[in-house]
Parts: structure tokens; C-alpha cells; sequence
């Protein structure tokens, strides 16, 4: 499935049917007067959250959304039917902005979550509704009334736990293959990852979902690179998980330039919880690993794991730490592991047991 977390679409909701002029005229039946009915009202647009969608791609293909005109008034007193309404269904964590692309409309956050974007026009009254004692016999209706439309951009924030953060190569899409059944592109090369990836991993018994971004570089926040456009997919996490590669010439600079671009981007990035991990670790010597990682504890006042997620290295005492800065209300889960399914992805989480 192709992952798009951009779209602009176009909502129109019903308009009201216009209401009816009639006179009741019947054989043997005078003074009948004016039975014309009120005209239906139009269909709305509802958006609603739905928690088996993880991307916008069909946005691409399906750009205009429209809710049935409501029927015209009807003699006999007879109101016309109501436009049928159209519910937009887009993945949980998905914003839905005006045109300028700043105004937030509604932050689509919980599942089955619903908001009316768009009411449909009322109907117009139908002569009936005019007669009054110095006008029995009004001929005049009301047409419908409008229904609203509205350009809007649909822009998703994937909601995870934890969110992976490094520069390209660090080796963040193999550390979630390993942790989790996610299955993302993993080659030698720079900007592998050229979309958001999501895993369910499985820590002290609680469910953590992890979302790997593709790497940052320095410029990162003025679009150098893949820019800016993913940052947005760790602005929802409790923490962030930053891997550095234990392989570079410079483990502190490599760390301090995503730190740059995150407080760059956002000071509320820079603000969430942190662990940091040297990863590929089993690339170098201990000696080598000991020098890198004191001199990153002095650089981040904090301290680094040295891992290796191609060896299963101290990976898991990671996310232990990870777990730790988890704040939301979750239920301890008591059914077997094995029975648990990422709805996200459709796969089974995976244990280390």
C-alpha cells in the first residue's frame, strides 16, 4: 500500500429542495386551499476516524465529495425526502485544516471519532406554510436553501509510542524489523526509508507502537533532504528513541545536528523525553564503544546505551528505558501475545520469548 499523509479534497453538502405550490382540488370540496409541502433538507459531510486506515492515499484518486440535493416539496402536504448524508472515513491522528493550511478545523485523535464538517440546507416551505387569514391562497414558495462548501487539506500525524529519530543509515528501519514485525525497506545506502514505518513491539507486558521516520540531515527544517514534511509524524509521541551510528567519524556532531534540526522545527520536539543508543555496535571493539559512549553521556548529560540491533544487542534494556517515559493510560494485557494484531500493518507483534 502507498503511504500519502497529504491530500486536498473538495466537500460540498446537500442543497434543500425547493418547497412546493399546490392547492387541494377536490370534486365536491371547495375552498380547498394550499397543500403544498416543505421542500427536504440536504445531505452533510461527516469525517470520521476509523482505526484500520494508516494512510491517505485514496485521496489521490478521489478528490470531490457531494451529498445528495434534497427532493422538492410535494402536494398533499407532502415534504420531500432528506439528501442522503456522506461520512469521509481517514485514519486516526488525521488534521483536518482549512485551505490556508493553518487554520485547524478538527484533530481527528480517537477512533470512531466523528464531526460534521459540512450541513446540508434546509428545505424551502412550501405555500402551505404561507396561508395566513388575509392571504388564503398564497402562490409563492421558498427555494432550498444552499448546502456549504469548502476546500479543506486532510494531513495525518501517525500516533505512536516511541518515535525513531537519526540521520540516514543509523540504522533505525533494521532496529524496528527486529523489535517488531514491521517489514521496511533496509538497503546500504542513505534515505532507504522514504516514508513513515509503523511496529508494535511488546515491553514488560504493554504494547508500544514505534514509528520510524526516514533520516534527518542538517538542514532538515528548511527542506534540505527529505526536509520537514515527516517531522510532523513524531509531534504525537511520549518519547523519542535516537539512534546514532557507532561507525561515524563524529558520534557527538551526529548527535547534536538532529537535536539542532528538532529544536528548529519545533521547540516541543526538543522538549519530549529522550533515550539515546549507539547503534551497530558490533561493529567496533569494546575499547572503541566505551570511548564513544563516555563522550556522548558528556555531550547529552545523559545516559547511551551501546546496541546492535543486527546482533539483538541491548535492545531491549533500551526500550525498557523507552517504556518508562510512556504516560498514557494503558490496560495491562492479559490474553497471549501471539493472539495481539497491529491493526495498523495486520501483523502479529513480535516477542522476544
Amino acid at each position: 500500500m502507498k503511504f500519502l499523509d497529504q491530500a486536498k479534497i473538495f466537500i460540498k453538502s446537500g442543497d434543500g429542495g425547493a418547497g412546493c405550490v399546490s392547492f387541494r382540488r377536490e370534486k365536491y370540496i371547495e375552498f380547498g386551499g394550499p397543500n403544498g409541502g416543505d421542500g427536504g433538507k440536504g445531505g452533510s459531510v461527516y469525517i470520521e476516524a476509523v482505526p484500520n486506515l494508516n494512510t491517505l492515499i485514496d485521496f489521490r484518486y478521489h478528490q470531490h465529495f457531494k451529498a445528495q440535493k434534497g427532493r422538492n416539496g410535494m402536494g398533499s402536504d407532502k415534504t420531500g425526502p432528506k439528501g442522503e448524508d456522506i461520512v469521509i472515513k481517514v485514519p486516526v491522528g488525521t488534521e483536518v485544516l482549512a485551505e490556508d493550511q493553518e487554520t485547524l478545523i478538527v484533530d481527528m485523535v480517537e477512533p470512531g471519532q466523528k464531526f460534521l464538517i459540512a450541513k446540508g440546507g434546509d428545505g424551502g416551505r412550501g405555500n402551505a406554510q404561507f396561508k395566513t387569514a388575509t392571504n388564503q391562497a398564497p402562490r409563492y414558495a421558498e427555494p432550498g436553501w444552499p448546502g456549504e462548501e469548502i476546500w479543506v487539506w486532510l494531513r495525518l500525524k501517525v500516533i505512536a509510542d516511541v518515535g525513531l529519530v537519526g540521520m540516514p543509515n543509523a540504522g533505525k528501519s533494521t532496529f524496528l524489523s527486529v523489535v517488531t514485525k514491521a517489514r521496511p525497506k533496509i538497503a546500504d545506502y542513505p534515505f532507504t526509508t522514504i516514508h513513515p514505518n509503523l511496529g508494535v513491539a511488546w515491553v514488560d507486558n504493554y504494547e508500544m507502537v514505534i514509528a520510524d521516520i526516514p533520516g534527518l540531515i542538517e538542514g532538515a527544517h528548511e527542506g534540505v533532504g527529505l526536509g520537514d514534511r515527516f517531522l510532523k509524524h513524531i509531534e504525537r509521541c511520549f518519547a523519542l528513541l535516537h539512534l546514532i551510528d557507532a561507525t561515524g567519524d563524529d558520534v557527538v556532531k551526529a548527535y547534536k545536528d538532529i537535536r539542532r534540526e528538532l529544536e528548529l522545527y519545533d521547540t516541543k520536539l526538543a522538549l519530549k523525553q529522550e533515550v539515546v543508543a549507539l547503534n551497530k555496535c558490533d561493529a567496533l571493539d569494546e575499547k572503541e564503544i566505551a570511548k564513544k559512549q563516555k563522550a556522548l553521556e558528556k555531550a547529552t548529560g545523559k545516559k547511551v546505551f551501546a546496541i546492535s540491533a543486527v546482533a539483538r544487542q541491548g535492545i531491549w534494556e533500551c526500550l525498557g528505558a523507552v517504556n518508562k517515559f510512556i504516560t498514557r493510560e494503558r490496560v495491562q494485557k492479559q490474553e497471549p501475545l501471539v493472539e495481539k494484531v497491529d491493526e495498523a500493518k495486520g501483523d502479529e507483534p513480535w516477542s522476544p520469548l
